[in-house]
């Protein structure tokens, strides 16, 4: 799995805020130096670089006058309108010295909730390797609200990671790898590797720190999403960049899901807004998990929210259990009338399955 990820062609790289900024909240040009270095390096190999870049907030915190990172949220986007001009400034003028463009590209959750601006995202991404440019990617803070955020840029890395197809994920922070426990404990173990959820029995990860907002527990968490969506990670330090992106012998590997969701799909269960929920039965609930089949009228038991054709649900079983999501053909009223039926019972025109299975993703494959 390293020779993977060392092979890798096209890399997503996430780094987090401590990584970017001095002890009294600037940007700290002599580390993105060190970082885009190392960056470049893998790049001359003909790489494709995508990188995932946290700091906003905490870049502008010094020019703000702020001691210590703002917890209502006009704050946090002021010092993010300011500190997100600093840090793209020292990320262009430390990849000028190798002749090398950037551009910026800034995400809040709706625009990934939607799959016409995820696209566009998508496309611009594209476009900018094409230019021979480098995508520094960042939540766009100053316009994200507290209740639709990504919560932290690593997530946002494993949701760029599938949205640009990459080959591998890079998680960087300011600890080597992941630990049972707290690293600074004597008796704290080292995983060298993740292989599914059992490997995590028993392993306790903290919160972030003093200017992010992630931690050793996003970490793990954006470390598995992109494994479920078949993408392999490597989590290690900022320090370890250099032989991370050398030959990737360093940290904790995270082993993907060898069969790869489609880009819909894992948009569908992990990005996309949910307009609306649909319940099912047992059966229902055997039927597209086991069995991959799509969902029909008989099986669902009730129907929330106010939807409409073509909007994505969310689908629970009898115990309000999450099963999955899809793209339902009916809006909420017409598949109101439908419930419980038999599909030749209903009307022409209304015997198109509730969800087509090639619509449908579940969460019960990818655990």
């Amino acid at each position: 799995m390293r020779d993977r990820i060392r092979n890798a062609k096209r890399i997503v790289v996430k780094i987090g805020s401590s990584s970017l900024t001095t002890d009294d909240f600037h940007v700290d040009p002599n580390q993105i130096n060190i970082l885009a270095d190392a960056l470049q390096a893998r790049m001359i190999r003909d790489n494709d670089v995508i990188l995932v870049s946290s700091g906003a907030v905490a870049a502008g915190m010094a020019p703000l006058g702020l001691t210590q990172r703002p917890t209502d949220l006009a704050t946090k986007q002021a010092a993010a309108a300011v500190g997100q001009v600093h840090l793209a400034h020292e990320w262009g003028r430390s990849f000028a010295r190798y002749g090398r463009n950037i551009g910026q590209v800034l995400l809040t959750a709706s625009d990934a909730g939607r799959r016409d601006r995820a696209r566009n995202a998508q496309r611009t991404i594209d476009r900018l390797r094409q230019l021979r440019t480098i995508p520094i990617v960042n939540e766009n803070d100053t316009v994200a609200t507290s209740e639709m955020r990504f919560g932290d840029n690593d997530r946002l890395a494993a949701l760029v990671a599938h949205l640009a197809s990459a080959d591998a994920l890079v998680l960087l922070s300011d600890v080597d790898g992941l630990y049972d426990k707290n690293p600074a404990e004597p008796d704290a173990n080292f995983i060298t590797e993740v292989r599914s959820g059992r490997d995590l029995k028993g392993v306790i990860a903290g919160d972030g720190g003093k200017v992010g907002t992630g931690g050793m527990a996003s970490k793990v968490s954006a470390a598995r999403l992109a494994a479920r969506g078949g993408v392999p990670v490597l989590l290690t330090s900022a320090e370890n960049i250099g032989p991370a992106l050398d030959h990737a012998q360093v940290g904790t590997v995270f082993h993907p899901q060898e069969n790869r969701l489609s880009a819909w799909k894992f948009w569908a269960l992990y990005a996309a807004e949910s307009q609306g929920t649909l319940r099912v039965d047992a059966g229902a609930v055997k039927a597209v998990t086991a069995g991959g089949r799509s969902l029909l009228a008989i099986g669902i038991n009730d129907v929330d929210g106010d939807f409409r054709s073509g909007d994505i649900v969310e689908i629970t079983g009898p115990e309000g259990e999450i099963i999955g999501r899809g793209e339902v053909a009916y809006d909420s009223q017409t598949l109101e009338g439908m419930l419980g039926q038999h599909t030749h019972d209903l009307p022409d025109g209304m015997q198109r399955p509730v969800i087509h299975a090639d619509y449908l993703s579940n969460y019960a494959s990818r655990a």
